[in-house]
């Protein structure tokens, strides 16, 4: 970070009420406050990714049985990342107004409420009807998990300044935890109880979980800012995060509709081994998370270096997932699994830096700091993510089968080499920029360097 602002998120040091106080040995403790913090947003993560996965194993099937196709099936997966992408932008907007704590808590009802509505919908009249609903059910899912997801990333950039990256590396674990657990435990309910039981029990669990975070949850006064999404994109290195976090994030769903099926043409294994498979990404990924995050934080300049080598080591490890025909390669089990831990290592070496990047960007380029802008970028954020596990899918169900598994993963792997050399593009021109303009009497500070590096790009 460049500028006296992102300097002060760095050290903890903010002139105002509306910005983290000074760090000294007492915000440096883990306080009960950032430890009620933690368990709440934790508990955000883990809830719902469980919920968003529980799908996966049983609703195609009884979803065909009421009369939808599998195209309508694929799209109401898809209608989640596509509503989620307008209203995380929408709540980012209007997290002030709103309130952090109140949109937290009222995003995680509504998902609880809306998961128990999902288990109902077998009772609805066949076709149209039930589609109709699953669309409407799915989309205010979304809508409340965006509202608690962006939420919780502004209340925990706002409670933990100087480490963001490490928490939100830390979270990821609940993150993997969720989205490997929901599948099997969904299966399991599905089962033994049926179709309604898997969403009303886990949709009571996010329901008690609500008035817990109201208790332990501090509330944050903060005033609305002019600043605005349409200022934030027009800077380049924004944008150019934001590409990434799309790339990685398309990258990653792109495995949903098309590693089973390769799995079990492929190396003829057993369907109960497929999330075996799976789960060296969600593993690698999750337990990976924290420790980038530390180093994220405690050595700012590895960050760029971090998102560089992510883009390019996942883009390698897609091009040798099939692996691609003109390496003339035999797949193998083991190279296919290999490839996947290495891939959640990858994801995790991209993703973990960049929300810090992008809010130390922000704050170079004036914006100003405070839970405005936290919404602002959390929304942000998320939209991203939402819009590449839209298009991630879509894209890799259509060159799956138009091409195969082999050249559909090496195409997808493109995405995250393009982003990997664009991002080191744009760093060397920026350190170029530096040097062509170093300190100077008159312009002597880090915020003016900042203006004139803008100026030029």
């Amino acid at each position: 970070m460049g500028s006296h602002e992102a300097a002060a998120v760095e050290t903890g040091h903010f002139p105002d009420n509306d910005r983290p106080e000074v760090v000294n040995e007492e915000s440096r403790r883990l306080t009960k406050e950032k430890i009620f913090i933690l368990a709440a947003t934790a508990s955000i993560n883990f809830s719902s990714m469980i919920c968003y996965s529980i799908l996966g194993p049983f609703f195609p099937r009884e979803a065909e049985k009421k009369g939808a196709s599998s195209t309508v099936v694929g799209l109401i997966f898809g209608c989640f990342s596509i509503c989620n992408f307008f209203s995380s932008l929408i709540m980012g907007k209007y997290l002030v107004q709103i309130g952090a704590k109140f949109m937290l808590v009222s995003g995680m009802f509504a998902s609880g409420c809306v998961t128990i509505l999902f288990g109902l919908l077998d009772r609805a009249p066949d076709g149209p009807v039930f589609i109709g609903l699953c669309f409407l059910v799915r989309g205010m899912d979304a809508v409340g998990f965006s509202a608690a997801m962006t939420a919780s990333f502004s209340i925990l950039a706002k409670a933990f300044p100087n480490n963001i990256a490490t928490v939100l590396g830390s979270l990821e674990i609940f993150t993997g935890l969720g989205l490997v657990l929901g599948p099997p435990i969904g299966g399991f309910l599905y089962q033994t109880f049926g179709y309604e039981v898997p969403f009303i029990a886990l949709g009571c669990v996010v329901l008690i979980m609500v008035p817990l975070n109201i208790y332990i949850l501090p509330g944050y006064d903060s005033t609305p800012s002019k600043d605005s999404f349409w200022k934030l994109m027009t800077i380049p290195k924004i944008l150019l995060l934001c590409f990434t976090m799309f790339s990685l994030s398309a990258s990653l769903g792109f495995l949903d509709p098309t590693m089973s099926l390769f799995v079990l043409e492929k190396f003829q294994l057993p369907v109960g081994y497929v999330g075996l498979v799976f789960l060296g990404l969600a593993l690698s990924y999750s337990l990976s998370s924290p420790l980038l995050g530390f180093l994220s934080d405690k050595k700012p300049p590895l960050r760029k270096y971090l998102l560089i080598v992510g883009g390019l080591i996942t883009a390698l490890c897609y091009f040798l997932l099939g692996p691609a025909p003109v390496l003339h390669i035999e797949s193998k089990l083991w190279l296919f699994v290999l490839m996947l831990v290495i891939i959640g290592f990858s994801l995790a070496m991209s993703g973990i830096p960049a929300f810090p990047e992008i809010l130390g960007c922000a704050y170079e380029n004036g914006f100003e700091e405070g839970l405005s802008l936290l919404g602002l970028i959390s929304g942000l954020f998320n939209a991203v993510w939402s819009l590449g596990s839209f298009v991630g899918p879509t894209l890799g169900g259509f060159l799956n089968d138009k091409l195969g598994f082999e050249w559909a993963a090496a195409i997808q792997g493109g995405l995250p080499l393009l982003s990997g050399v664009a991002i080191g593009i744009y760093y060397i021109y920026e350190a170029s920029c530096r040097r062509r303009f170093p300190p100077q009497d008159g312009l002597g500070t880090e915020q003016e360097r900042a203006n004139l590096l803008s100026s030029e790009t």
